[in-house]
This record gives structure tokens, C-alpha cells and sequence, in this order.
């Protein structure tokens, strides 16, 4: 063997690696909030807590991927905006318990690493950390030749915030008859894509680019529709109204998700046709003569966060919610039963 092993020869290409770290830095600058120390290029991320100002200071955190919407963006070659999808996930969890999102981490594993897709999908991540108010103060990129295919890549991340332990919202005041308020979600999100795939790609054999009278743009800009943030609306309303408690529809859609912020002993009552669903769904149901359990099992429907709160306080926050700009109605309430949910209506 004459010829000198090297790293790059292997398939990794370090020079590539500095040149990403270089083009990622003009964005997670932008997210930089009081609190960071220190810029990229630790060994570890470093964040302040004094600023916050917690009687007693309780740390949230969540972690998430983006799943199989990461194959619409390799088939569109578009990633400046898969990125908001992975801090979404995480962050609208913590967010969930009243949580103020402090900062996020990322983790990005490819085959080969181009510099300038991974430029794009930290330019994505954060777009979504300035909109969820916290900052990117670290990461990693893994370079793994013959692991991935050409092309491809994972995205993952974490959260980590902060709440004052007597403030935290975890469902336990949930009680009969309290109402439950949806705020619209932008689409179909990052859940249920295996299904989306199947549905459209292998089964119904359509593209990309391909374009359905129900939807007012193509099909790869309808799947990936960023998953929205809910961080600002959700610290906003508790500022002024007591919430009892909150789910993110995510994996396990509405069946799933609502029932883990109500206690034992009661349920979910939903009624259907009580908010605008966007047409995709529809057009899923229409194109793969899927049950509607199935739809409300494993998507969003139209409703991308939940509210649970009293009542008599119902109107006050659908109030609030609009003039936040959100779209929001009472799609339900809390009634006795065995856990679950209930759908009534339509």
C-alpha cells in the first residue's frame, strides 16, 4: 500500500466540517438572548440562569426529530426550513407546562457533509429559535460515510427551559366541565409522514411538484408547511389567564395526546366540525380511504395545540388568542369517563 491513508480518503472531509461550522455562525448569532456566554466553539454550551429570576427555578426540557419529513425535503432539495420543524417539537413540548424556552441544541448526522445544505438547515433551526425566543448555543454535526445514503441526512435536537415551580401547568386542576380550546395548526406539521409517504409516493405514485385542486400550492410546499411555535402565545396567555392545562397534537394526533393533561376519572368530549381543517386532510382521507379514527390517531386535523381552562374564562382567552393573531375555537369539553376521548357531532 503506497498511497497515504487519510481521514478524507475514509470519507470524512474535516476542511468541510470547518467550512460548515463557518457558514453557521452568521445565523446562531442572531439567536443569541441574555443568558448565553460565549459564543460556538466550546466543548460545551454555557447558559446563565440569573436572568430569569424564578423564586424557585424549575429546568423543562424536551427532545424531538423531524421524522420521515426529512425525505420531502431531500425530494424537494430543499432544507432551509426543516429546521424549524426539529426546534418546534421540542419546544412547543416544554411550552406545555408554562415553560419559557432558554436554549437549543442540535444534531445532524449525514453520510457526506455539504456545507451549504447544512448551512440551510441551521438557518432553519434558527429562524425557529428566534420565534420560540431562545438561542442555539450548540450542536453536532456527524460525518458517517456508508451510514447514510447519498444525500440524506437525520435532525434532532433538545430544549431546555424554565418555569417557577408553583407556576407549572401539568393538567392536575383539569375538572368536569371545563371547556377545551384549539389553536389552529399550519398544516399537517411533522407527524404521521410514513403514512403521508405511503400515501401519496408509493401508492398514488404523484410528485413533488404535483398539484391538487384542494390545495393552493404544490405538494412538496404543502408537506412541508413548518410545524408552527406556539412558545410566544402560550407565555402571553399566561401573563393574563389561568390555563389548566395543554397538549401539543403531535405523534398519536388528538386520541393520544389531549388525554395525558387530563386526570383519571374524566375524558375529552370533541366535537367534530367545530374548527376550520384544512383541506389536506381531507384530501388524505379522500385519496387513501382512511377511517377517521385513523386521521385523528395520527394527525393534527387542523389543530396543532390544546388548551384546557374553565369556562366561565373561555371567551376571555379566545380573545386573547385572536388578538395574538391566532386562529382558536372551543372544540370541546371535559366530561366523566375512563380517560380517552370521546367524539360527538358532525
Amino acid at each position: 500500500m503506497n498511497e497515504k491513508l487519510t481521514y478524507k480518503a475514509s470519507g470524512v472531509d474535516v476542511e468541510a466540517g470547518y467550512e460548515s461550522v463557518r457558514l453557521i455562525k452568521q445565523h446562531t448569532r442572531r439567536t443569541m438572548i441574555p443568558g448565553v456566554l460565549g459564543e460556538l466553539g466550546s466543548f460545551g454550551g454555557f447558559f446563565e440562569l440569573s436572568e430569569y429570576g424564578c423564586k424557585e427555578p424549575v429546568l423543562v426540557s424536551g427532545t424531538d426529530g423531524v421524522g420521515t419529513k426529512l425525505q420531502i425535503a431531500f425530494m424537494t432539495g430543499k432544507h432551509d426550513t426543516i429546521g424549524i420543524d426539529c426546534v418546534a417539537m421540542c419546544v412547543n413540548d416544554i411550552a406545555c407546562h408554562g415553560a419559557k424556552p432558554l436554549f437549543f441544541l442540535d444534531y445532524i448526522g449525514t453520510g457526506k457533509l455539504e456545507p451549504k445544505i447544512a448551512a440551510d438547515i441551521v438557518k432553519g433551526i434558527c429562524d425557529g429559535c428566534i420565534e420560540a425566543g431562545c438561542a442555539l448555543i450548540g450542536g453536532e454535526t456527524a460525518e458517517m460515510p456508508g451510514f447514510y445514503k447519498p444525500g440524506e441526512y437525520d435532525l434532532a435536537g433538545f430544549a431546555v427551559g424554565i418555569a417557577d415551580k408553583n407556576n407549572i401547568i401539568n393538567g392536575s386542576g383539569v375538572s368536569e366541565g371545563d371547556a377545551i380550546i384549539g389553536i389552529a395548526s399550519g398544516g399537517i406539521h411533522s407527524n404521521g409522514f410514513s403514512l403521508v409517504r405511503k400515501l401519496f409516493f408509493e401508492i398514488g405514485g404523484y410528485n413533488v411538484s404535483m398539484k391538487f385542486d384542494e390545495l393552493d400550492c404544490t405538494l412538496g410546499e404543502e408537506l412541508l408547511k413548518p410545524t408552527r411555535i406556539y412558545v410566544k402565545t402560550v407565555q402571553a396567555l399566561i401573563k393574563k389567564h389561568h390555563i389548566e392545562g395543554i397538549a401539543h397534537i403531535t405523534g398519536g394526533g388528538f386520541i393520544e395526546n389531549i388525554p395525558r393533561t387530563i386526570p383519571a376519572g374524566l375524558k375529552a368530549e370533541i366535537r367534530l366540525g367545530s374548527w376550520d381543517m384544512p383541506s389536506v386532510f381531507e384530501l388524505m382521507q379522500r385519496l387513501g380511504n382512511i377511517e377517521e379514527k385513523e386521521m385523528y390517531n395520527t394527525f393534527n386535523m387542523g389543530i396543532g395545540l390544546v388548551l384546557i381552562v374553565k369556562k366561565k374564562d373561555a371567551e376571555g382567552i379566545l380573545s386573547t388568542l385572536r388578538d395574538l393573531g391566532e386562529k382558536a375555537y372551543v372544540i370541546g369539553s371535559v366530561i366523566k369517563g375512563e380517560g380517552g376521548i370521546e367524539f360527538c357531532g358532525k
